[in-house]
């Protein structure tokens, strides 16, 4: 951790802060923009001008001692003829063309067709919604803090505690909080319900509890030697990765949970991501190395083969995003050595495309109602960087963080993200648009007398 970091968190831990409470930031006016009158360039006719400031004025001096009425009258027909009558040299607007009429007006009025109408450019706020604290977040790059369940709660794990904010409310509880020798918490992730959460611990150990009773379920032991830090949901498959390099997936309904066990990682597993259809299964680890997972050939014992085993990147890989809009395509970040966002055809194992980011990629997240990506980086910005897919323009980069932005979480609706970063804010923006709910919807359609029969005898 660098001098500047220690110092950000000396000055915050300075203050008696409570965890997820509002954290306001004085925002600066902005200066108004004032622009000069610059004349209009392409309105002047630079030839005339140049000829009128020097050959025109010395020829009309030698020709006006001689000219007759006869030669003055064929001169300004001429000039009218060319168009030589100017009066200005600088020109500050265009002057509006007569229409020319191609067609007989009974015909153009037929051909006239209302233009179509252009999609206005989505305003995409450069700041932050809301700022909340987030004091003790573990500043790791290779863990997982921070989710945001289908019922609008987000949960963050600071330190050895989960708190659960409720997005519709803003109110803040506690989940649990874990013992010393236990934690602290290395991960979280939702199950779809959105009430029951996974908990990853230090010591190998994962716990479900039970958001709506505050209670704990079970919990799953002797699958990990060292960490969970990473964890993924499948219906009823909780699927786990650990610092051991292993993946488990555990089904949670039976008394004996684990069925499968992936092998293949070298290293810490640090991203775990399930394909839209649960078929397919992305893994990252700081092996460098992606690994793709189906399902169908799964196995209990310890000869399941990965589907594609990528080795492009050139360093960790935590950020793992499926698309969307297309069920075999794969979004990949690497960490500092490496900075480029990957995309993977999951069916091939091709590389599609590999971007240079200039920055360590930490997490990524797909739009759910545009073809956009949101990446998150460390140093040196420490920005939110919103891509356009697939040209991989970028669209907006949002600053506000002083330290990585390690965690990203997406609002059910998928139109707000919440950043949490190792300077202790978790950060709320409104990157991805207006949720679908709260456009206008179009007035239904009256019903015809008899719409229900098809004919009348």
């Amino acid at each position: 951790m660098d001098a500047g970091m220690n110092n950000t968190s000396s000055h915050y831990k300075t203050q008696a802060r409570c965890p997820l409470q509002e954290h306001f930031l004085p925002r600066k006016p902005s200066k108004e923009n004032l622009d000069r009158f610059i004349p209009n360039r392409s309105a002047m006719n630079f030839d005339y001008a140049h000829f009128a400031l020097t050959e025109g004025r010395k020829g009309k001096d030698q020709t006006a001692a001689v000219s007759s009425p006869s030669k003055e009258a064929y001169r300004k027909q001429l000039a009218e003829t060319m168009n030589l009558n100017h009066t200005r040299i600088l020109a500050f607007r265009n002057k509006p063309q007569a229409p020319v009429e191609l067609l007989p007006s009974n015909h153009s009025a037929s051909l006239h067709q209302q233009p179509k109408s252009v999609k206005p450019r989505r305003y995409i706020p450069q700041t932050s919604e809301r700022t909340l604290d987030a004091p003790d977040i573990v500043d790791d790059f290779y863990l997982n803090l921070l989710d945001w369940g289908s019922a609008n709660v987000l949960a963050i794990a600071l330190d050895h505690t989960v708190y659960l904010w409720d997005a519709s409310t803003g109110s803040t509880s506690e989940l649990v909080t874990i013992d010393e020798e236990k934690g602290p918490v290395t991960s979280i992730n939702w199950a779809p319900d959105g009430r029951h959460v996974a908990v990853g611990l230090n010591n190998s150990e994962v716990q479900l509890w039970d958001s709506a009773s505050n209670r704990q379920l079970r919990t799953l032991k002797g699958g990990h030697q060292s960490r969970v830090g990473s964890l993924a949901w499948n219906n009823h498959i909780l699927t786990t990765g650990g610092m051991d390099g292993l993946i488990i997936n555990n089904d949670v309904r039976i008394r004996s949970p684990i069925v499968e066990t992936y092998r293949g990682h070298t290293q810490e597993v640090c991203g775990l991501k399930w394909s839209g259809s649960g078929q397919q299964l992305a893994s990252g680890g700081n092996d460098n190395v992606v690994h793709i997972w189906d399902r169908s050939v799964a196995s209990s014992n310890s000869t399941t083969q990965w589907l594609h085993r990528l080795e492009e990147h050139t360093s960790a890989v935590k950020a793992l995003a499926w698309c969307p809009f297309q069920a075999n395509l794969l979004a990949t970040g690497g960490g500092g050595g490496d900075r480029t966002i990957k995309f993977w055809n999951t069916h091939t194992g091709a590389c599609l495309n590999s971007v240079d980011t200039g920055s360590q990629v930490c997490s990524l997240l797909w739009s759910k109602n545009e073809r956009e990506l949101l990446s998150s980086h460390g140093f040196t910005q420490n920005q939110l960087t919103l891509w356009k897919y697939p040209s991989m323009v970028k669209m907006a980069e949002l600053t506000g963080h002083t330290s990585r932005v390690l965690y990203m979480a997406q609002s059910p609706d998928g139109c707000t993200v919440a950043s949490a970063a190792g300077d202790e804010t978790l950060r709320f923006w409104n990157v991805f648009g207006v949720p679908e709910t709260a456009k206008k919807a179009a007035p239904k359609a009256v019903a015809e007398p008899f719409s229900h029969v098809n004919r009348i005898r």
